[in-house]
């Protein structure tokens, strides 16, 4: 299936639909709003428990054996806090893949050592090469995620053990929501994508309800990485963020779909 990149845009305003997580769509939905768009938030995932936190709990408990302690999300943060309050070792350093993940570690008072240029898995493990060779690092993060940041620094001589913090899951309601959104005449002229899982859910719950993205919608990522991901499901991006952050995927949007009448 192929995007002929061809906005739908119907009306004054056109409506951009924004897939994030529920207390992540805020940010996106104001500098959707800030560009002239109207934002339609229907979140295709949620977070929920890892099958276990038994693996979690058992590195914290020897957090002290590690030299690094690994963030690619914000959401990994929060749990590591909920599940550690305490202090962290003095000989611990910290590095997480981009500023939305910095911002919760200051948020949760954990000092952070590296963030890369680059938010992604590649430029987190291009940062971390010099400090790889035999040391000890904890990478807390989702059930399922990308390989390329633990393989990088395992292949360099480091020694990564993966901590499960949290799974992501389509919401029971969003099958069915999608569906009508897409059959109505008000559907929306943009998808915003901010992440593989974003891709990977949306279309997921799309058929589940039995529902499809129309041909002519404006599919929008923040990234290289999602815009892959997209591309591996078979559609084409139409556009993509020139900076990894919200903002900037807005501006994106706005662009493509062009003035609003």
């Amino acid at each position: 299936m192929t995007n002929p990149h061809v906005p739908l845009g119907k009306g004054p305003v056109a409506r951009v639909l924004v897939t994030r997580a529920l207390h992540q769509s805020p940010e996106l939905a104001d500098a959707l709003r800030a560009c002239g768009l109207e934002p339609v938030i229907i979140p295709v995932l949620e977070m929920a428990p890892p099958v276990s936190f038994a693996g979690l709990d058992d590195a914290l408990a020897r957090l002290k054996e590690f030299d690094w302690l690994l963030f690619t999300s914000a959401n990994a943060v929060q749990v590591f806090r909920q599940r550690f309050p305490g202090e962290l070792p003095s000989t611990l350093h910290v590095a997480v893949i981009g500023s939305v993940t910095a911002r919760a570690a200051q948020q949760a008072s954990i000092p952070v050592t590296l963030q890369p240029e680059k938010a992604t898995g590649e430029g987190l493990a291009d940062a971390l090469l010099p400090h790889a060779d035999g040391a000890r690092m904890l990478l807390v993060r989702a059930a399922v995620a990308r390989d390329v940041l633990p393989g990088v620094l395992q292949q360099a001589g480091a020694r990564v053990e993966i901590a499960e913090a949290y799974r992501t899951v389509v919401p029971a309601h969003a099958p069915m929501q999608l569906k009508e959104l897409f059959i109505g005449q008000d559907r929306p002229s943009a998808v915003a994508f901010t992440s593989s899982s974003s891709v990977h859910h949306l279309l997921q719950a799309l058929q589940a309800g039995g529902g499809e993205l129309p041909e002519l919608t404006v599919l929008a990522t923040i990234g290289p990485i999602t815009s892959a991901t997209l591309r591996e499901a078979g559609y084409i991006p139409t556009v993509e963020a020139k900076e990894a952050n919200v903002a900037s995927l807005a501006e994106a949007i706005a662009s493509a779909l062009g003035p609003q009448s």
